[in-house]
């Protein structure tokens, strides 16, 4: 076999969802990536919204079974020995299209290839192939380390979120956007009397602009003394789509460096942004007027390349107290804007 040895592991991902400013709903996805020499695989992919079947909202019998499967454990659920290395975010249908590739066992290692886009039983390989993409060979020790130590933790993610303040049609409307996106949510006014176990379901605490400094506290104390680890989430303003991606983004749990978006700035009529492979970032502002009124527009949609960029912004869409949500397909970022 010609492939050169490659590092593999993984590591936490994520697919943002969000209240899209066309009113759309994009669906919430926690999954495990693969890391291939350092690098999730996906960026290598060019920008592909798609997540990997190690998601951790299915059952953990079907999660096992996958573990298993890139194991060679089972047989390949399709034609040619091929496995589905990321699929759609939004379903399961192979006719919206799925990376897929053939692994097969050379010895004790483990080896990646013949990448291609399928959207049938058969793939066109000269047509849609990932053409420079790999053979990838893993040592067989490192790949069944990293893949059996999902074994103990199927779909063990904190996908709950829960909701503190005092505007309750606020928190309502949120609660019901969280819930279709695919992240559970609960609302209360504080976490006392609530059961460690309870405590430990939740990956995020959201409060309120309107929650006092010692109510903060107190729970921040529950959560310390069951031993939960949980982010915080500020509320910026009581509008909605703002404050989902301010929660998606608290949710996120890859690694920093790993991240496709990584900083956003938003100052003097500019964003300042930064991303570490080529995709397509949307950026998104938010503002209240005199009268509280929510307005929205999307100020850039369009492809950057790897780096930092200057990102000119509408001075309508930012007068006043108003908010950029950044967003590529697996991250978001939330800035106030600094006037």
């Amino acid at each position: 076999m010609s492939a050169e040895y490659a590092t593999f592991g993984l590591a936490p991902a994520m697919r943002a969802g969000g209240v899209l400013a066309n009113g759309d709903y994009q669906a919430h996805r926690d999954f495990v990536d693969f890391i291939v020499d350092g690098r999730p695989l996906l960026y290598q992919l060019s920008d592909l919204d798609a997540v990997s079947p190690l998601a951790s909202d299915v059952p953990p019998a079907i999660f096992i079974a996958q573990v298993q499967s890139l194991l060679l454990e089972a047989d390949p659920p399709l034609e040619g020995g091929r496995y589905v290395i990321y699929g759609c975010p939004e379903c399961e249908d192979l006719a919206c299209g799925a990376v897929t590739a053939v692994i097969d066992r050379h010895g004790d290692d483990y080896v990646w290839r013949d990448f291609a886009w399928q959207t049938d039983e058969h793939p066109d390989l000269e047509r849609n192939g990932y053409h420079g993409l790999g053979p990838f060979r893993f040592h067989g020790d490192e790949y069944r380390a990293a893949l059996g130590s999902l074994l103990a933790d199927a779909g063990g993610a904190r996908r709950r979120v829960l909701l503190i303040g005092t505007r309750a049609a606020v928190l309502a409307k949120l609660a019901a956007a969280l819930r279709i996106i695919g992240i559970g949510a609960d609302i209360t006014r504080d976490a006392a009397g609530v059961p460690p176990d309870e405590l430990r379901t939740y990956g995020a605490v959201a409060f309120g602009r309107a929650v006092t400094e010692q109510q903060r506290a107190d729970v921040r104390r529950s959560f310390e003394q069951a031993g939960v680890d949980v982010a915080y989430v500020e509320g910026l303003a009581p509008i909605v789509p703002l404050l989902v991606a301010q929660i998606e983004n608290a949710l996120d749990r890859s690694p920093r460096e790993q991240r496709r978006l990584t900083r956003l700035v938003a100052a003097d009529g500019e964003a300042g942004v930064e991303v570490t492979s080529p995709c397509r970032v949307q950026l998104t502002a938010y503002r209240l007027d005199r009268l509280y009124r929510t307005h929205m527009h999307e100020v850039f949609d369009g492809v950057l390349e790897a780096g930092r960029h200057r990102l000119p912004l509408d001075t309508k869409a930012t007068r006043g107290e108003s908010f950029i949500v950044a967003r590529t397909s697996g991250s978001v970022l939330v800035e106030a804007m600094a006037h």
